[in-house]
């Protein structure tokens, strides 16, 4: 399904950014040049986390795997643009899987890690989705139990697939079916694509609409080559490159900046779970990374704790990153900064101390080139308090999945207006976000409101968010117990444990309280709620 207007169509393929090869093709093409080069590597530590041994593949065995899967989806009776969920970990077979769905033509809604059921069942809907591949297990969170309540619930679900080593009844265990079956039992998938297969829809990740609800994000073969190029180019990444990714496969970050380099090198991607800086840190020594995705927040304490000397470091800023703190460095050191799932746009880091002001206008990759091919074009809504980012250009998609019925904000000229906020300097945009004010993966407060509210036992609650020096922004609960009874605070993590609320949504503190603080308005006092956790901390200190 092709969802761009002709018109950016023309004006993309005229610039030379947009050309006819998948994801797919780019994959091929690296298993044809060099099929015994190590493709994808699972971390050391992958049963501590999740189910099976570590597995690592060369780029024919990857490619073997990937034809075998396709054909298994193709003659289960998915078909061309249906929609497969994917909730899985970090790990060789997600990116087997990933690949091989869109291998037969399907479109790929990765979804992210701290979701649960909830969320999982709304967003599916929202996709339209035919099918589901679950992990069996996160750490100590049971995805795949969960994927099984989720196909209870929607019954548009066709097929539940489980992947890994702990797949339970109920779901079809993708591996033991495939080791049962020749690969001459499998059909070939026949996408038949109209135009260029570049131009369809590849995937759909996950923003939030205004009104809190997951929104599918449509992007393109081409959209995501884009948005790779950015990276690629401007850390001037060699052809077998080793590259270590903390990301999973559900984003901007994960896919643009960790599988799509990959791909464009021909190189080796070696799959992390963040466990801890130590761990990342061993993990980068021991392959010798020439480029490691880290949050930016975490940077400094990663580089303290290298041992090698080379490879580049990619520091990751999103809207809920905090302010960065001035590092000095002698490694090769690049900022990339996150706009939701619209945009990223990467500048190497070189003398200074702080990452590099956006620019208005158009840019491009290598940023030091003198006429780099233009990326991304960055304009603001100045209309608003605070200012939000609008984008346009090749990387940007600017569509929502029809299934959705919701519209993605595009203005005549063509921008999307992302929504997210910038800080802004007479140099330039100096962040995406506003510290304190967003943390990853929920939607307005208010609706946090009402659902800690319909906890029993409380007459009021309140969400709400506190400044962190890591994190960017920790959540908070307010919660007034009914007069003369006491806060039953395990009762209440186990009641959003059981309406599948995602992890993201989950306070990491609550506040009993004897009500909550309200303007003039009535509306929740959320700095003042905050304000209170500063003076307790300043108390404790």
């Amino acid at each position: 399904m092709i969802l761009t207007s002709e018109e950016i169509l023309n004006a993309n393929a005229k610039s030379g950014i947009w050309g006819r090869n998948t994801l797919d093709a780019l994959f091929r093409r690296a298993a044809s040049k060099n099929p015994d080069r190590i493709a994808i590597c699972d971390a050391p530590d992958r049963s501590d986390w999740t189910g099976g041994a570590p597995r690592q593949l060369t780029y024919g065995e990857a490619d073997e795997e990937i034809s075998r899967l396709a054909g298994f989806f193709a003659a289960v009776g998915l078909s061309v643009d249906n929609v497969l969920g994917l909730h899985a970990p970090n790990t060789v077979d997600s990116v087997i899987t990933f690949l091989a769905a869109l291998r037969a033509g399907l479109v790929v809604a990765p979804l992210p890690l701290h979701w649960r059921r909830r969320d999982v069942v709304k967003a599916l809907t929202r996709a339209g989705a035919k099918a589901l591949v679950a992990g069996d297990r996160v750490e100590n969170q049971n995805v795949a139990d969960e994927a099984r309540e989720t196909a209870a619930e929607l019954f548009s679900l066709r097929f539940v697939f489980g992947i890994g080593n702990e797949v339970p009844d109920g779901l079809v265990d993708i591996a033991s079916v495939l080791s049962e079956m020749n690969r001459e039992e499998l059909p070939t998938p026949t996408l038949g694509r109209d135009k260029n297969a570049a131009d369809h829809v590849a995937t759909l990740t996950w923003s939030r609409s205004t009104s809190g609800e997951p929104l599918p994000v449509a992007r393109s073969h081409n959209h995501w080559i884009a948005a790779g190029f950015m990276p690629f180019l401007e850390t001037g990444l060699a052809d077998g490159a080793k590259i270590l990714s903390p990301y999973p496969l559900t984003g901007m970050v994960g896919i643009g900046a960790g599988l799509v380099p990959w791909l464009m090198t021909g190189g080796s991607l070696h799959l992390h779970h963040p466990t801890a800086l130590r761990t990342l840190a061993n993990h980068a020594d021991g392959i010798e990374a020439d480029y490691v995705l880290c949050p930016g927040a975490l940077v400094a304490s990663l580089e303290r704790k290298l041992q090698t000397a080379e490879g580049k470091i990619v520091s990751v800023w999103s809207g809920n990153a905090p302010h960065p703190a001035p590092f000095t460095t002698n490694r090769a050191l690049y900022d990339l900064h996150v706009a939701d799932e619209f945009a990223m746009i990467v500048l190497g880091r070189g003398a200074s101390v702080l990452p590099r002001a956006i620019q208005f206008g158009p840019l491009g990759a290598p940023s030091s080139a003198k006429n780099p091919p233009i990326l991304v074009e960055v304009g603001i809504d100045d209309e608003t308090a605070p200012n939000t980012l609008r984008v346009r250009g090749p990387m940007v998609a600017g569509s929502a999945w029809p299934a959705s019925k919701v519209h993605i904000p595009c203005d005549k000229s063509g921008y999307v207006d992302t929504l997210v906020p910038v800080r802004r300097t007479e140099s330039g945009i100096t962040g995406l976000g506003i510290p304190g004010k967003a943390a990853p993966g929920i939607g307005p407060l208010q609706l946090l409101d009402s659902l800690y509210s319909s906890f029993p036992g409380l007459t009021d609650a309140a969400a709400f968010l506190v400044e962190d020096v890591t994190l960017g922004a920790r959540l908070y609960a307010a919660l007034v117990p009914e007069r003369g009874t006491l806060l039953d605070t395990e009762g209440f993590f186990a009641y959003l444990d059981a309406e599948g609320v995602g992890l993201a949504e989950v306070p990491n503190r609550v506040l009993s309280l004897p009500a909550i603080p309200r303007t003039d308005g009535g509306k929740v006092d959320r700095e003042a709620l905050a304000a209170r956790i500063h003076k307790l901390r300043a108390a404790v200190a």
